[in-house]
């Protein structure tokens, strides 16, 4: 029992590195007076706390978080914010992945924030995902995709989402269904033979009413940061 204690922890431990090496590498690159948009999720948090202690050493930057639970830590880090309708342009957004494919395209939004982490990172002139090496898959769809869907007539939807071939379950918080930070629903949607065309897929389950938008983030990242026990790997978009 205690060896099989040590090497779970272990296990934590050796991922705790590796986001905290993808997120150095991220904050790097962040320059004096650039607005930065702020990703949600725990490798993002990592990022957000070493952007704190730049902005305590002198750096002058404006964030734009993707969810309310990013917003109080960078506030709480003295991070000055802004929004999207003050600065519609976004300099570079950092953020996490569940999952990144070879050709960089990614399910995100298992933290429950896609919308606003997509509205925001489509907006921006580059964007940073951040990982650890066990997010790199083959193909997208070995983790749920979420879609978050509006509450009204929510199983009605989730009936046009099971027409796609995947089974949808609706995610919970405790007995209650669990609202996103925009007052919706969200159903994580497994696919068995996991997703062989995510462009066709994100456009199928966007055309369906009541769909928000789903954690199908398609030709969006430009750079990949992926620690790993060998070190930094850097994969960008050609």
């Amino acid at each position: 029992m205690q060896s099989q204690i040590r090497k779970a922890n272990f296990t934590i431990d050796t991922v705790k590195i590796q986001k905290q090496l993808a997120a150095e590498a991220a904050i790097e690159m962040v320059e004096e007076g650039m607005v930065v948009g702020l990703g949600t999720g725990s490798t993002s948090a990592i990022a957000i706390d070493l952007l704190g202690k730049r902005v305590s050493e002198g750096l002058n930057i404006l964030g734009i978080p993707t969810s309310k639970a990013s917003e109080h830590q960078a506030t709480s880090l003295g991070i000055p914010l802004t929004s999207l309708s003050e600065h519609p342009s976004i300099d570079i957004a950092i953020d996490g992945a569940d999952e990144v494919s070879p050709s960089l395209d990614l399910i995100k939004g298992l933290g429950g924030a896609l919308v606003r982490e997509k509205i925001v990172e489509s907006q921006s002139k580059s964007l940073v995902i951040i990982i650890d090496d066990s997010k790199l898959v083959p193909t997208l769809g070995m983790c749920p995709l979420p879609v978050e869907v509006v509450f009204f007539g929510h199983k009605v939807t989730a009936t046009s989402l099971t027409d796609l071939g995947c089974n949808p379950i609706l995610r919970m918080d405790n007995d209650k269904p669990f609202l996103s930070d925009n007052g919706n629903v969200i159903y994580h949607c497994n696919f068995d033979n996991g997703i062989s065309n995510p462009s066709l897929l994100a456009s199928q389950i966007e055309n369906i009413p009541g769909v928000v938008t789903s954690g199908l983030f398609v030709n969006m990242a430009d750079i990949v940061l992926i620690g790993s026990m060998d070190g930094l790997q850097t994969l960008k978009r050609p």
